[in-house]
């Protein structure tokens, strides 16, 4: 049986994305591949992709997709369907860090440290053509290292390159947060070279269960288009999950609320709800007709 068409290459829509984490890409002790393919066939009016998790080890060129490093065997099914997304004009960028620490301080150290362990991470970018990198800060970085780095990848990968943050809630609410530098300050600094940022709103670091996290955030002068709303798409991926029917008045409020509003993206694909492990491109798709909802009212 042929597989299913593609739709049709088109422009991204800028505003609202619907982004989606993908960093469980096998089930079961790696026998259980987890297409996402069906985010393409449906569709699901996802925007972005985000592959996850790059991690920069001990030593420098030693990096791994999670447990394991890129060129293996068990990720070729991944790169081949990556291809396709950027095929139709979806952009799927890498994630670098997060939850295990240690990338960002090795990047942070003098010039010949940065230099051993960054060229390593630009020859892996290209390699797999990503077309961005999320730099998910969650360990202590200076403000000049997370500049350094941002200024090299755009003078390396060109200003096409995207580069966004994933900073949690209270980092862009003056609040204590993970990174180290305070995003406002490089906001003003760097804003012009960073695209967006994705917005933990969970795990304890806000709810959007309600609007009240999102409207502090646009209290302090952030811009709307630049702030995605971040939430687990399942319990099991962290605190914090919202029922897709208060989610979906969150979402289309804000859009009203805030005329540019960011997005929506989720944490991660492979269980997300409604559909669960057999239909997880069911959040993406409920996403969408919240969206469409929101653009029906305010258009």
């Amino acid at each position: 049986m042929a597989p299913p068409p593609l739709p049709p290459r088109q422009p991204p829509r800028t505003s609202p994305r619907i982004v989606v984490y993908h960093q469980t890409h096998y089930r079961n002790n790696d026998k259980d591949y987890v297409s996402i393919l069906p985010l393409l066939t449906e569709p699901t009016g996802i925007t972005h992709l985000i592959i996850a998790a790059i991690h920069l080890n001990d030593t420098p060129g030693d990096i791994t997709l999670n447990d394991h490093p890129p060129d293996n065997p068990l990720f070729k099914p991944l790169w081949s369907e990556i291809q396709l997304f950027q095929d139709v004009g979806i952009k799927v960028l890498g994630m670098l860090g997060g939850a295990a620490k240690g990338s960002f301080t090795r990047l942070d150290g003098d010039e010949a440290k940065f230099e051993a362990f960054y060229v390593p991470l630009w020859g892996m970018l290209r390699a797999h053509k990503f077309d961005g990198l999320d730099l998910d800060v969650e360990e202590s970085m200076s403000l000049s290292g997370v500049i350094r780095l941002i200024d090299r990848l755009k003078a390396d990968f060109g200003d096409a390159f995207i580069i966004t943050l994933a900073p949690v809630a209270p980092a862009l609410q003056r609040g204590p947060h993970l990174s180290g530098f305070e995003y406002d300050v490089l906001e003003v600094l760097r804003g012009g070279k960073i695209s967006w940022y994705n917005t933990q709103f969970y795990c304890g670091w806000g709810s959007m269960g309600d609007t009240q996290g999102y409207d502090l955030i646009m209290a302090c002068g952030w811009p709307a288009n630049k702030v995605v709303a971040g939430v687990v798409t399942n319990g099991e991926n962290g605190q914090g999950w919202v029922p897709d029917e208060i989610l979906q008045i969150v979402v289309v409020t804000l859009m009203e609320r805030y005329p540019g509003f960011g997005g929506i993206m989720g944490w991660e694909y492979f269980n997300s709800l409604p559909g669960g492990v057999e239909k997880p491109w069911e959040w993406a798709k409920f996403i969408e007709t919240a969206v469409g909802l929101g653009l029906a009212i305010t258009e």
